[in-house]
């Protein structure tokens, strides 16, 4: 029987989010940065694993699209 080994893409990705957003500084609405200006790689990716941070309250969002940590 084969063991198939998946990794877990949305911790991933979520934890990634998380150190380059408190890598630029981004803890507020006045700091928040875009995910390209923090350095996120692949900012369109994922979108579902940043509209559940959003939603769970781990990350603001700007009216104009940055984010920040709460």
């Amino acid at each position: 029987m084969a063991v198939f080994f998946v990794p877990p893409i949305p911790l991933i990705r979520r934890n990634h989010i998380i150190n380059k957003l408190r890598q630029a500084n981004a803890t507020s609405e006045a700091t928040a940065k875009t995910f390209a200006e923090a350095g996120i790689v692949n900012p369109n990716g994922f979108s579902l694993v940043t509209k559940r941070m959003v939603d769970h309250g781990i990350l603001g969002k700007t009216e104009d699209g940055r984010y920040y940590l709460k």
